[in-house]
């Protein structure tokens, strides 16, 4: 009996164990090619998973947040692919590089020529986009994902701080900080400004070297200065016995 309650304790503690470690289902995801800095321009690819074992994908349309407009939509080729950007009239026109914007993309739908996202495979579509907002930590897209029996995925539930993971949670563009100076990334100014510490502590680690170099050097001198007067003293008596 003892021994039966142990294996059955065992059983459920592995299928605690498997439960825990098994993975969410996969969602459609938004995730910078490098890093999408406030204020400048990025490569972005939006990653759309097949969850289906029995249908592919053969559509996926993502809407653009409309609070925070991108002039500039430029999509990558992808083969099998076709691609429609979709624009709209501004109520505010944007400001970019001098020029006024009174149109912004608001869709882009990719749609399949081919056999689309087949099961147990994932597609990623890149999308160059800026100016990025820069008033706001993240951008929210919406997505839908259709599939080739007619079933469309809505991936459009905004997570809520403090709370769960929605069931299809919409994809989220976290934007990163802008450099101090202003600059959208490293310059050559910025390197040379971080390695100057370097050689400060490059100089006073060969002083402090120097220095206890030559405390050595001294105290040799000293031992070996000591060391011919001791022989003197002792020649010096041995001449005066032999006398």
């Amino acid at each position: 009996m003892k021994g039966s309650r142990i294996a059955v304790a065992g059983a459920a503690a592995a299928s605690a164990v498997l439960v825990l470690s098994t993975p969410a289902f996969a969602h459609v995801t938004v995730q910078p090619e490098g890093q999408a800095a406030k204020g400048g321009y990025a490569v972005v690819d939006f990653k759309v998973p097949n969850e289906r074992d029995n249908a592919s994908t053969t559509e996926v349309e993502v809407t653009f947040p409309t609070e925070h407009p991108l002039a500039s939509v430029m999509p990558e080729p992808v083969d099998g692919w076709k691609v429609q950007v979709t624009k709209s009239k501004l109520a505010k026109p944007l400001t970019l590089h001098g020029r006024q914007i009174d149109e912004a993309v608001t869709k882009v739908t990719w749609s399949a020529t081919g056999k689309g996202i087949e099961p147990g495979y994932f597609q990623k579509f890149p999308l160059s986009v800026g100016q990025l907002p820069e008033d706001t930590d993240q951008l929210v897209f919406k997505a839908l994902q259709t599939y080739s029996n007619n079933e469309v995925v809505r991936w459009i539930e905004p997570q809520k701080q403090g709370q769960e993971e929605p069931e299809n949670p919409a994809p989220v563009l976290a934007l990163a900080s802008a450099s101090s100076s202003g600059h959208h990334g490293s310059t050559a100014e910025d390197t040379s400004a971080t390695t100057s510490p370097a050689k400060d502590t490059a100089a006073d680690t060969s002083s402090g070297g120097t220095d206890t170099t030559a405390r050595v050097l001294g105290v040799v001198g000293i031992v070996v200065g000591a060391a011919g007067v001791a022989y003197a003293v002792l020649a010096g008596r041995r001449r005066t016995t032999d006398a």
